[in-house]
């Protein structure tokens, strides 16, 4: 059975994502080791991340890693929330 690739981020849930976990692009960069000016560039784009997948991947670990979950868009677009502390 193969693993199914995560959608790809969009700028929209990054930006949601540091709101949620109230950090700085430059505070994402130190997580991800993505440079704050690529951060600022892809954040300013709409839709989906036009980054390297390398890059893309790097911001969704340190975001997953702090509490963030993904949410694919499933109808109602692309989201993102915090997972539950007691999980």
């Amino acid at each position: 059975m193969t693993q199914e690739k995560p959608a790809r981020l969009t700028s929209a849930q990054v930006r949601a994502a540091r709101a949620l976990l109230r950090w700085s692009q430059k505070t994402l960069a130190v997580a991800s080791n993505v440079s704050v000016p690529t951060i600022a560039r892809l954040e300013l784009q709409h839709g989906p991340l036009s980054g390297t997948e390398l890059t893309a991947a790097a911001l969704r670990r340190a975001m997953e890693e702090a509490g963030v979950a993904f949410i694919p868009g499933n109808g109602g677009g692309p989201g993102v929330r915090l997972r539950r502390a007691d999980v």
